[in-house]
């Protein structure tokens, strides 16, 4: 139990960090000065915005434990591949526009391995998950089950064929209850209103890198990607 509870207080730390630096969170007073002058020294780049929140995510995932291992595994291995591209060049790829129009003109966006698909299905995945912490935290008579199962309808299966489908009933016998989930979210420094401010803070800073990779991947006619 100590090990958990190091690893979600380090995850939860890392979420208000990777808030910070998306420069989304109200700051209070006394901050602006300082938020206006650290965005002036380190111009956006959504690449890493996207990139920090996925990581983040993980974070989250680990907790849920072997219940979504396929997802967490895919999300894991689209992060990697986006990084590793990133690091060739983080000014020429420090926008996920410039990555999707480069594979675009190449060619390439819509081959199984394009970082234009890992930058889809992060962003899905964000959605995934976003929507599951919004469900658990508003919808108190629902189960752990009713919520996953409710957020994978709505963010994931339509885009998964019948492998992922598959793999997703069978995790779905993992499933924990939802008050074990709760708590090893809010860990031993928190309360349940925290908790649903922090959640509260995490949807308003990721919804402009949301709406952002949809407007992206319709203008490029790469929103109806579906798994190969």
């Amino acid at each position: 139990m100590e090990r958990k509870r190091k690893e979600m207080e380090k995850a939860k730390s890392g979420l208000r960090l990777t808030m910070e630096e998306l420069c989304l969170c109200s700051p209070g007073d006394g901050e602006e000065e300082q938020v206006q002058v650290k965005v002036q020294e380190q111009p956006r780049s959504s690449t890493m915005d996207l990139l920090s929140v996925s990581k983040q995510l993980i974070h989250v995932l680990d907790e849920i434990g072997p219940t979504l291992l396929v997802l967490r595994q895919d999300i894991q291995q689209n992060v990697q591949r986006l990084q590793d591209l990133h690091e060739r060049d983080s000014s020429k790829y420090a926008s996920l526009t410039a990555i999707v129009t480069e594979e675009v003109e190449q060619g390439t966006a819509k081959k199984t391995k394009s970082c234009t698909r890992a930058i889809i299905w992060l962003s899905r995945s964000i959605s995934f998950s976003k929507y599951l912490l919004e469900r658990l935290l508003t919808a108190p008579e629902s189960s752990l089950e009713e919520i996953v199962e409710e957020a994978y309808a709505k963010t994931l299966k339509p885009w998964h064929g019948w492998i992922s489908s598959a793999a997703y009933k069978v995790a779905m016998k993992l499933i924990p209850e939802r008050q074990v989930l709760i708590a090893l979210l809010m860990g031993n420094c928190q309360d349940f209103e925290d908790l649903a401010e922090d959640a509260k803070m995490l949807t308003h800073a990721v919804k402009p890198l949301l709406d952002e990779i949809d407007a992206i991947s319709a203008k490029h006619n790469m929103d109806k990607l579906k798994s190969s």
